[in-house]
């Protein structure tokens, strides 16, 4: 039972906790409404302000879908005129992987 018991006390950090995790942590803080209608982001700046916590994490940069998805058009644009022009096939394969990592961010964002 001495595992069990360490895995009890052992508490995931909030950054790693799931949207469904974050609900119930919320729901049993008790100074939390709404906490149904709040996907991960708002629940985890919800959890944060009441637990006193100062969020100083990553300054990443929020990129939209739309600018994602056009610089992978641009990309693919780029690819067919190497591709016209009689570039490389490494510089086509370059500009391919470019445009197919623009696509996978995309999915990332939604």
């Amino acid at each position: 039972m001495a595992k069990k018991e360490r895995k009890e006390k052992k508490e995931k950090p909030l950054d790693k906790m799931t949207a469904t995790e974050l609900r119930k942590y919320a729901l049993d803080l008790g100074e939390i409404s709404g906490v149904h209608g709040m996907n991960k982001e708002e629940l985890l700046a919800a959890v944060k302000e009441v637990k006193g916590i100062k969020d100083e994490g990553k300054a990443t940069e929020k990129v939209s879908m739309r600018d994602l998805k056009e610089k992978a058009r641009e990309m693919r644009v780029k690819k067919q005129e190497a591709i016209t022009a009689g570039e490389s096939p490494k510089k086509i394969e370059i500009l391919r992987k470019k445009a197919n990592r623009m696509k996978k961010r995309t999915r990332r964002v939604a």
